[in-house]
């Protein structure tokens, strides 16, 4: 074909041409080998030689199964968790008889510390307060809870049902029921401590009918008792006879910081009126106030609230004796939404991721 010749002529000199060039190449190489500074040479050897000590150095090496490592490394944590299981099992299993004496004994020092600073169970020992707190001789007297917590912040009010500690000036022959035997007289001591015995008579329970600045004197022609001359209203009376009459007494004005106290059984009371002989040696220290009876708790039949009516306080019409309860109802339902609120709002700032 016409133009095959030029083909054959121009890969010729193409040909030629790469043979000059790879030889030029070979040349300069040479040259640059020739050139090359003895250091370079040196390293490239030594490399050479650390690269195959390092090879031998592997081949010679014990082989280890990855597969065993592995087996190995989850059976060890395997382990681990077993015996976290194990020790979790244990602590739960510990025998009832060990766990028996620290409950008991958690259990006495809870109670004492309730009854010793916020609340006492005391046993009613006669009927001084019938028919409001039920108690006489050889029978089961109530048990009363006694709130030591509300005089921390205010004195008592006339109305309030009391347990205090017999003045001084009061009758002290013949009262108190505790065994000659001192370990005995320990126990009944501790017993009443927990409420599980009766209490010295030395503590005492009425109704608080005047207090500090008040004149208290009876009676009027209704056989009342007057407050700084006003009759007062005492629904809580009891009466064993419906003729029965309060024993008249002398005004005595109460000083600051001291009760004057009477049982609602008032045919049946020792109380400020006769105590001490009566007067000023009938009254009670506020200080001697160990707290208020609010619920009568044992026995079951007779579970119920201590009334705190006040004698000296003008009646109030139905509709506003019930403003408390109707306040309390309205504001049940806002108080429970804004609990809920606030409660979701810190739940959410806690799981909030910190930036």
């Amino acid at each position: 074909m016409p133009g095959d010749g030029r083909g054959a002529d121009h890969l010729d000199v193409s040909d030629r041409d790469s043979t000059q060039s790879s030889a030029e190449v070979d040349t300069k190489t040479k040259a640059d080998a020739e050139t090359a500074p003895a250091e370079i040479d040196a390293q490239d050897k030594n490399a050479a030689i650390a690269k195959v000590d390092a090879m031998a150095q592997a081949e010679t090496a014990p082989t280890v199964d990855s597969g065993t490592v592995g087996s190995g490394a989850v059976d060890g944590a395997a382990d681990g968790d077993d015996v976290a299981v194990k020790a979790k099992q244990a602590k739960k299993k510990r025998p009832f008889w060990v766990e028996l004496p620290i409950l008991i004994a958690l259990a006495l020092l809870l109670t004492f510390l309730i009854q010793s600073f916020l609340a006492r169970v005391f046993v009613i020992p006669s009927e001084s307060m019938e028919q409001t707190l039920h108690g006489c001789a050889g029978c089961t007297g109530d048990r009363v809870l006694v709130d030591r917590v509300v005089y921390y912040f205010r004195d008592p009010a006339p109305g309030d049902v009391v347990v205090f500690e017999r003045p001084g000036t009061w009758d002290h022959t013949g009262l108190d029921g505790r065994s000659g035997n001192p370990l005995v007289s320990w126990f009944q001591d501790l017993g009443a401590q927990f409420g599980l015995a009766d209490p010295s008579e030395e503590d005492v329970v009425k109704r608080v009918i005047a207090v500090g600045g008040q004149t208290v004197e009876c009676c009027d022609d209704q056989n009342r008792v007057l407050v700084d001359g006003e009759p007062l209203d005492e629904p809580y009376l009891y009466r064993m006879y419906s003729d029965a009459t309060q024993e008249d007494f002398g005004a005595v004005t109460v000083p600051p910081g001291k009760l004057f106290v009477m049982g609602d059984n008032r045919n049946n009371s020792l109380d400020s009126r006769k105590q001490g002989g009566g007067g000023e040696n009938g009254l009670v220290p506020v200080d001697n106030v160990i707290g208020k009876a609010r619920a009568i708790i044992l026995p079951p039949s007779r579970w119920r609230g201590v009334g705190d009516h006040n004698p000296q306080a003008l009646s109030a019409p139905a509709w506003q004796a019930g403003i408390p309860a109707g306040v309390g109802v309205a504001a049940a339902w806002p108080t429970l939404w804004l609990g809920r609120r606030v409660r979701g709002i810190l739940t959410r700032d806690g799981k909030r991721t910190p930036r």
